[in-house]
């Protein structure tokens, strides 16, 4: 089974205890017992400092080391984002949104074979149409 790799909302849905971050969760366990990992982008970073930044999400504590006390969580890793992936995400067949963070999650999930773990309607109905792998949550 490919690894998941979780996006931002999953990350925020897990970090909150959220009923939505049980999907993850379980696919963090899986991890674990495998001695694989769930993976995060490091675009979802940048996303979580918007937010916060923008006081649309409440952190506990500056968002550069809440995502750094994320990333030592057992079961999760930070993924690549290596230049194809930026130049993949401008180059994704079919139609999905314009929003830069998704299309760097698709692309993320598309070129390293993951399976991407979102509740996002557009990029689960992308998913649908066969451009990249998705599970909802």
């Amino acid at each position: 089974m490919a690894p998941v790799l979780l996006d931002t909302c999953a990350i925020l849905w897990l970090a909150a205890g959220s009923p939505r971050g049980e999907r993850a969760r379980g696919h963090m366990r899986s991890a674990q017992e495998t001695g694989s990992a769930a993976m995060v982008s490091p675009i979802s970073a940048w996303e979580i400092g918007l937010l916060a930044a923008r006081g649309r999400i409440s952190l506990i504590e500056p968002a550069r080391r809440w995502f750094a006390r994320l990333l030592a969580t057992p079961g999760l890793r930070l993924a690549e984002m290596p230049p194809e992936v930026l130049i993949a995400a401008s180059e994704l067949p079919g139609v999905l949104h314009a929003d830069p963070a998704d299309r760097i999650l698709v692309a993320t999930a598309r070129e390293c074979g993951y399976r991407l773990l979102t509740g996002d309607r557009r990029i689960l109905e992308y998913a649908e149409r066969g451009h990249v792998m998705a599970l909802a949550c």
